[in-house]
């Protein structure tokens, strides 16, 4: 699936390394939240490195609410390291909870701000804490934490021939925790679609018809949320699983698979068109069935094991929109 990286970053080279998302590339499960992550001894040097680095950082608050980062130039690090300016004195964080972040990057070689979520236009950015959707060394840090509280995040530039360091001032501004499967009325579908049946773990299925696909995008709610209405530009927390119209025998993909969420700005080139156009105005807590011509999903090219021109069928439950 095309999706946004967890963080937008206007360098896209700069967002990958920041907040790691889920992709259907990779479906082998990572380790859990709890789950110890073991290291070697290099990474253990290189990451004890990192967080002395950190140490020498400064965040200054600015006058007009932005926070800037002073530190020595070039600043460099061999991985992602994490410090705690301030705890904040909201809610405490959990586990899989999702969070707002308010934050700026810097580049470490020369100071400059590559993207702010305080400039105009902009807004915090959600993302769920699971190592599906965003550096361990985040979870680490974050959960026991408060809302309010600021960090300085750190991480590797690989995306020039010259490797560089890029530096976040992040806030935490909200933190909640989704519904774990749609939830609201029952609504009868018309005849013709594909069937959908759920597990007892609301986990979906599908009987596709007969005949040839729909030539229009279809986006047919199976359950109502009670939530508000999710517009463009949020990021939504889902879960779904996709399968092609013409074998749906296996998921192509399925966020099911490993039991997370995936959180995702739905906004025209971060998600495919299908999404964008087929869930805005839908309700949180809902589930809709999604039938995308290849038009507004991977068109004539396709996309790894998505062939070329192919109808795409997803199962969507919304449980967040932010």
């Amino acid at each position: 699936m095309k999706t946004k990286l967890s963080v937008s970053i206007a360098a896209a080279a700069l967002a990958a390394l920041v907040f790691a998302g889920c992709s259907s590339a990779d479906p082998d499960p990572s380790p859990t939240a709890t789950s110890p992550i073991e290291v070697d001894e290099e990474t253990a040097a290189l990451q004890a490195e990192a967080k002395a680095a950190l140490e020498k950082v400064e965040w200054i608050d600015g006058e007009d609410g932005v926070p800037a980062l002073e530190f020595e130039k070039p600043f460099s690090v061999g991985v992602t390291a994490a410090r705690m300016v301030e705890d904040g004195h909201g809610d405490e964080i959990k586990a899989d909870q999702i969070v707002t972040l308010a934050y700026t990057v810097t580049d470490g070689n020369d100071g400059t701000v590559a993207y702010s979520t305080y400039d105009e236009g902009g807004s915090p950015e959600a993302v769920t804490l699971s190592e599906f959707q965003i550096d361990p060394v985040l979870i680490d840090l974050l959960v026991g934490a408060h809302v309010g509280a600021d960090f300085i995040y750190a991480a590797v530039d690989n995306s020039s021939e010259t490797p560089s360091s890029v530096l976040m001032a992040v806030t935490v501004t909200s933190a909640f925790t989704p519904l774990t499967r749609a939830e609201g009325e029952t609504v009868t579908p018309p005849a013709g679609l594909p069937v959908v049946t759920l597990a007892e773990d609301g986990s979906p299925s599908v009987e596709i018809p007969s005949g040839a696909a729909p030539a229009e995008l279809v986006a047919q709610t199976l359950i109502k949320g009670e939530g508000a209405a999710v517009e463009e530009g949020q990021t939504i927390t889902a879960h779904y699983t996709g399968w092609l119209w013409d074998d749906a025998s296996e998921p192509f993909d399925s966020s099911w698979a490993n039991g997370t969420p995936m959180s995702r700005a739905l906004a025209q080139g971060m998600l495919i068109d299908g999404w964008v156009q087929g869930l805005v105005g839908q309700t949180v807590g809902s589930q809709v069935l999604l039938v995308i011509p290849s038009d507004l999903g991977y068109g004539d090219e396709g996309n790894g094991t998505i062939p070329g021109g192919a109808t795409l069928v997803f199962v969507v439950d919304i449980l967040a929109a932010a």
